[in-house]
């Protein structure tokens, strides 16, 4: 028996990625407010005359019309909301790096209303030229919290005791902060305490801790990734090696 055909309309959206299907038509893969994670097909989008050519962009909020059952529905209708600023640069970068998290840790037609607000706050911030490490590591948390992966940060995991900032603790994926590790075979990162509770408060405004603080989320995220790559990440990488070796003086690129 086939699954009821289902409509929805004008429904809030955001293009996380699209990739050509066919000989004139795109898959886009969407972040939703109320369904989630959509995938659609927009048909005959690369004609040059199609209506939608230069409408379905990334980081734009659009409202989006589709129809069909299963996962792959039929894109009716796209429609550019405006409102928010251009992302470019580095936060350009930024963004492609929230789209590659959502897309290969964020289930399809799993509804998150509060992730998609994190996320058009997120694509906000950076656009107005916001401190990018910090929006990183806050729609991190959030990411991994409506995944039912919240980071405990506060207390240890073995006693319940309060984290000491002066302390250093291993930090166990499925746990939290441990001062001992009972199976010395797993590989746990290792961070101070104060880093994690400046985690908890969301404030990086300590060098030390922005930098421990994007090496632990990179562990904590790699670990649910399960060896699926981000490549954004590598894009950064390879700009900033870029504009080091750009930087240095000439006798040390030699």
């Amino acid at each position: 028996m086939r699954a009821p055909r289902e409509r929805r309309d004008d429904q809030p959206a955001f293009v996380l990625h699209t990739y050509a299907y066919r000989e004139t038509s795109v898959i886009v893969e969407t972040l939703t407010a109320a369904y989630g994670r959509v995938a659609l097909v927009a048909r005959g989008v690369r004609r040059p005359r199609s209506e939608l050519r230069g409408v379905l962009q990334a980081f734009q909020p659009l409202t989006l019309s589709w129809a069909g059952a299963g996962e792959l529905k039929t894109l009716l209708k796209a429609d550019w909301q405006g409102g928010l600023p251009l992302v470019g640069g580095s936060a350009l970068l930024c963004g492609f790096y929230l789209n590659e998290l959502l897309l290969k840790l964020l289930p399809r037609e799993d509804p998150h209303p509060q992730l998609y607000q994190a996320y058009d706050a997120a694509l906000a911030r950076l656009a107005s030229g916001a401190e990018q490490a910090t929006v990183l590591r806050q729609f991190e948390l959030k990411l991994l919290a409506e995944l039912g992966y919240a980071l405990p940060l506060t207390h240890e995991a073995d006693t319940g005791l309060p984290v000491d900032p002066a302390a250093r603790y291993y930090y166990a994926f499925d746990r939290g902060p441990r001062s001992t590790i009972a199976e010395p075979g797993r590989r746990y990162p290792q961070v101070r305490g104060a880093t994690l509770l400046a985690l908890a408060q969301q404030d990086f405004t300590a060098p030390e801790a922005r930098a421990e603080a994007k090496r632990l989320m990179r562990e904590v995220l790699d670990h649910y990734l399960e060896q699926r790559t981000i490549v954004s990440r590598r894009v950064v990488r390879d700009l900033q090696a870029l504009e080091e070796a750009a930087e240095a003086p000439d006798n040390d690129r030699h």
